[in-house]
């Protein structure tokens, strides 16, 4: 093992990531919450509940138990069916609350990084059709001018949508987000949908708040042929990340839309982001597979040996994040990694996982990839959408009985890592000792310069 220090630049950012119905609670009047309450929605029939009780003002311990470990940032949503409890009635108590959240973050030293929407619609419209809704690109619009009025001076990051592509494929493609559609075209109207209202939102942050960063949090995931070399593997993994990565970041880069057979020129889309929102977590291998007609003829699997998460959720895949920040570069924008993480309630993977992926983003910025920051998901164990609590993504632990927050090792991993701005070899002796011949090798990192201890 060489002794090895790899800084960061100055000003780089670290903290966390959150979503409001992950750890709020009691978020009673939007789509997820009645999705929760259908059997066999939620893996174990789980609810969020209280959740990790943010709304009844927890956040204030988290925030402390952040900042106290040198995060410099946070990443969190507001929640529209809060904000907008009926079509156009805003709830100023809401948006106060919001206010005392974001003052608290930015009294500790986290500057926040705000989305707008990350999963949740209000129930009033989830029952117009959500992101297929006639006016859905009106009234995004609208809500977004009533956040970034009300929370403007708190907050120069914006994230418009989180994971559209998600979004689309598992609720309007598949069964697993309401609505639960099941349908292909619904899903692609929906990502067309969700591309026009993020260029709405941008204009419309840009007057209201000239200064304001404003992206999208795209979700990244790689696809690999099972058998590199076999031409029907490597088409269908080239189809997957076309259909599910590509879409909408090139539409709002260069206002072409093409999904599936289905392309046009999108006025008024190109060019409206300022950076590029990248959440990457793993790699799938894809075989083709003629039996699987509603999967692209796609075969997706984890190979044998893989280093799996213990439910088999997340393959420990560092590579794929250099691929995807390589690929992410290639749009001309900052890039902040805005979700990377693992779920894994024993902290036993995660902190080979963290120190392989955060060395792969220390290569990306040293080669000249513009990366502005990075946000581990999560700070807390939250409500995991369809799987419950059944997965524990957390640097703390949570017990959802009690509400008490469990500080597990990777805590104090990251906490080095956020205080010295960088990554050593000492660090990873310490908290993954089974990853350091990896990541420190004898013979030299990569043929990259390191500081030497």
């Amino acid at each position: 093992m060489i002794r090895a220090t790899l800084s960061f630049p100055h000003g780089f950012l670290w903290g966390t990531a959150t979503a409001a119905h992950q750890v709020e609670g009691d978020n009673a009047n939007n789509d997820w919450w009645e999705w929760e309450r259908q059997p066999g929605r939620i893996r174990n029939n789980h609810r969020s509940g209280k959740a990790c009780d943010w709304w009844g003002g927890r956040w204030a311990e988290d925030f402390d138990r952040a900042a106290g470990t040198g995060q410099n940032t946070h990443r969190l949503s507001v929640e529209w069916s809060r904000i907008e409890p009926s079509p156009a009635t805003w709830d100023d108590a809401a948006l106060d609350a919001y206010r005392q959240i974001l003052r608290g973050a930015l009294e500790r030293g986290l500057m926040p990084m705000v989305t707008l929407h990350h999963f949740t619609s209000p129930l009033w419209l989830a029952s117009m059709g959500g992101w297929l809704a006639d006016d859905i690109v009106t009234r995004f619009e609208r809500y977004a001018r009533k956040v970034v009025g009300a929370l403007q001076d708190l907050v120069g990051l914006w994230v418009t949508i989180n994971e559209p592509n998600v979004l689309a494929y598992s609720g309007y493609a598949g069964p697993e987000f309401p609505p639960g559609a099941r349908s292909m075209p619904k899903a692609v109207q929906a990502l067309r949908n969700m591309a026009l209202a993020h260029a709405a939102a941008y204009r419309a942050i840009h007057e209201l708040q000239p200064g304001a960063l404003v992206g999208m949090a795209h979700h990244v995931r790689g696809f690999a042929p099972a058998r590199p070399g076999n031409l029907l593997d490597e088409q269908v993994a080239r189809l997957r990340g076309r259909v599910f990565n590509e879409t909408l970041p090139r539409v709002l880069a260069d206002g072409r839309f093409s999904v599936l057979g289905r392309a046009e020129r999108m006025t008024g889309v190109a060019g409206t982001q300022d950076f590029f929102g990248l959440n990457y977590y793993t790699v799938e291998r894809c075989a083709f597979d003629l039996r699987r007609p509603g999967q692209l003829f796609t075969r997706s699997f984890y190979p044998e040996g893989a280093d799996l998460s213990p439910t088999g959720f997340i393959a420990n895949e560092p590579d794929g994040l250099a691929r995807a920040l390589a690929w992410a570069r290639r749009f001309g924008l900052p890039v902040y990694i805005t979700e990377n993480g693992v779920e894994d309630a024993d902290d036993r993977m995660r902190p080979r996982y963290l120190a392989a992926h955060l060395r792969q983003v220390w290569k990306a910025v040293n080669i000249g990839t513009p990366v502005r920051g990075y946000y581990y998901w999560s700070l807390v164990d939250n409500f995991e959408w369809e799987r419950g609590w059944t997965q524990r993504f957390g640097l703390w632990g949570l017990d959802t009985e009690t509400q008490a927050r469990l500080r597990r090792p990777s805590v104090d991993f990251y906490a080095e890592v956020c205080k010295a701005n960088a990554l050593s070899s000492e660090m990873v002796a310490r908290y993954a000792p089974e990853a350091v011949e990896a990541l420190f090798p004898s013979h030299g990192p990569d043929g990259l310069d390191v500081q030497r201890g």
